[in-house]
């Protein structure tokens, strides 16, 4: 005899389903663990696979405060951005940002994504969270009171998932979609590690070429790097062996550094992508699913994680006074109320948009060779040096958002 289908009281229904197992999704359920809420996570990844992210993240100032109060710093081998050195390739003008003239240990840090997953994963285990690796949702079909997740598992298996709020934490932007912005900048990133005679002493460089930034980031005891092109200059870059590489490195960076290695090169196109609202129906999207931004400044994770930090915000008052009304009128928590959704999305309008345009800014401004904008750069780059309260609001925009909030 077939089993029967389940009746509608027997089905589960989660609270929360987090699309999405690396830094961005794990974060967000470390928020929440203490919410008493229904909370799973799903990864089509493997757990080692996301432990494995070679990439590195710049971590702001604003960042740490965060992951300090989830509980997970402590656990992070990260290097300290002390200072930060701004210039451009062939034009007058720098500027230097100091960690003390701001009262801090440091502006920012380095760490790695893999490392930082380990450490964010570990303690979602401890919280008894759970986590579907290998899981890969398929599709998502929101409805009045909640969300249809189609899952396909290990080996092949099929099934559903129901949560009253889905929050996309991985995954691409889709091109042509309606609801997404895009802008190809013709740039490839390089990314490797670089060895450096005498240590960084906690000195990152920014460094503006008439292709594109280029970026030295302590980690460790040298340098993480970031080197931006075009294209086709990326393709001739590549085939560089390694002595050559760093010839041409250090002809850019001029002799501020004295590189001595580097790593095998790995290589990303870059785009601007960006949902122009971040939350739909019953769903929310977060980190590289609501937007992918270039890596000029950094701003990419640490613009995330302060998403993260209000949808968590947002839900738990949320949850409160769900709490209260309940003891008059017994009802289930609702997280993917549209009027909840809502709220967040205006909560996060001004900061979200603003470091999507302050970073889109940056990259068209600085990766141009014309010469009256050349000398305006450096014009821009001195009075930055020399008026403290100008380069304190760029420092505290960088560390805290659009909004300077920790």
């Amino acid at each position: 005899m077939a089993d029967e289908a389940p009746t509608p009281a027997s089905v589960t229904v989660h609270d929360l389903l987090i699309v999405g197992a690396g830094p961005v999704g794990l974060a967000l359920a470390l928020a929440l663990k203490d919410a008493g809420l229904d909370i799973v996570l799903a990864d089509a990844r493997s757990r080692e696979a996301v432990a494995g992210d070679p990439r590195d993240l710049a971590l702001a100032h604003g960042s740490r405060l965060t992951l300090e109060r989830l509980g997970v710093w402590d656990a992070l081998s990260a290097t300290p951005i002390e200072h930060i050195h701004v210039s451009q390739q062939g034009g007058l003008g720098r500027t230097l940002i100091d960690a003390d003239e701001h009262g801090l240990p440091a502006l920012g840090y380095v760490a790695s994504a893999g490392a930082l997953a380990a450490a964010l994963r570990a303690a979602v285990d401890a919280a008894g969270i759970p986590v579907l690796d290998e899981t890969e949702v398929a599709n998502l079909a929101p409805g009045d009171d909640d969300i249809i997740a189609s899952l396909a598992g290990p080996g092949g298996s099929r099934s559903t998932l129901r949560a009253r709020l889905a929050a996309c934490a991985e995954g691409g932007l889709k091109a042509g979609d309606p609801n997404v912005v895009e802008h190809d900048y013709r740039q490839h990133a390089l990314i490797a590690q670089v060895a450096v005679a005498g240590g960084h002493r906690g000195t990152a460089f920014e460094r503006f070429t008439r292709e594109g930034p280029l970026a030295l980031l302590p980690r460790g005891e040298g340098y993480a790097l970031v080197h931006v092109a075009r294209p086709d200059t990326a393709d001739a870059l590549l085939a560089l062996d390694d002595d050559a590489y760093l010839a041409r490195l250090q002809a850019h960076i001029g002799n501020r550094v004295r590189l001595e290695s580097v790593s095998k090169r790995l290589r990303y196109p870059l785009l601007l992508r960006y949902r122009e609202s971040a939350v739909g129906p019953r769903t929310v999207w977060l980190g590289n699913a609501a937007q992918t931004l270039h890596p000029v400044a950094g701003q990419g994770f640490n613009l995330a994680l302060r998403d993260v930090w209000a949808l968590a915000d947002t839900l738990l008052r949320h949850k409160d006074e769900s709490a209260r009304a309940a003891s008059a009128t017994p009802s289930p928590c609702d997280l993917g109320d549209p009027a909840v959704l809502a709220a967040y999305a205006r909560s996060r309008g001004l900061d979200r948009l603003g470091t999507i345009r302050f970073t889109d800014t940056l990259v068209r401004v600085f990766s141009n060779d014309f010469a009256p904008l050349r000398h305006a750069r450096g014009a821009a780059l001195f009075a930055l040096d020399v008026f403290p309260p100008l380069r304190n609001f760029v420092a505290r925009r960088m560390m805290f958002g659009a909004r300077a909030w920790p």
